[in-house]
């Protein structure tokens, strides 16, 4: 697991360390042993460092955003011409991204005083594309709320730009605990109490 947190401790927060046994050098190696693609045998020793980089890229992003920390976080990532994002707060899925000072301003407002840890699932790598499979297990305070966590499964698809990896798609949802076919379906069926545990 990637410790990520770069924020003072927080009233709500995550366990720390190992998760299920697990180190952060044995999620490295399971992410590099992942499958390459249908056809392929085993990752060149570049292909194993770039999902390497990839993944502590992608951590440190986490961080930076859940800090509030846009600068960084802009710095951090690439993202394609074409993104898309499908948000955890659901909705239709929003197209390219809005870089300006003033827009980072409104996240770095909305994002605050947060942190967590990165636990990648599985990871899939062909010559130009990364699929990044992961939970965010993540805490902050977002849109005004107290200090909570803010868990999220998640889907990131880098796409090979010339030399550059960039952030093709994300979707997020905060699906992390199974809240069963009852509360899915209201869900589903768009009802505005949906009590949870």
């Amino acid at each position: 697991m990637f410790t990520i947190s770069r924020a003072p401790a927080p009233a709500v927060k995550p366990k720390r360390g190992r998760t299920n046994g697990i180190s952060r050098r044995a999620v490295i190696g399971l992410a590099l042993a992942a499958p390459i693609s249908a056809g392929a045998v085993q990752a060149s020793s570049e292909g194993d460092a770039t999902l390497a980089d990839i993944i502590l890229r992608t951590e440190e992003q986490a961080a930076a955003f859940m800090a509030g920390d846009m600068t960084r976080w802009a710095a951090l990532i690439k993202l394609s011409h074409d993104f898309t994002l499908m948000q955890p707060f659901g909705g239709p899925a929003s197209f390219g991204f809005d870089d300006s000072p003033e827009h980072l301003a409104e996240l770095a407002a909305y994002f605050r005083n947060g942190g967590g840890e990165l636990e990648v699932i599985q990871s899939y790598v062909t010559g130009d594309m990364i699929v990044l499979v992961m939970v965010e297990r993540q805490y902050g305070e977002v849109g005004g709320l107290p200090n909570q966590e803010w868990s999220l499964r998640v889907t990131q698809v880098y796409r090979r730009n010339g030399q550059e990896w960039q952030l093709a798609h994300r979707h997020a949802d905060p699906l992390v605990k199974n809240i069963g076919l009852e509360r899915t379906a209201a869900l589903a069926r768009r009802e505005q109490a949906v009590s949870c545990p």
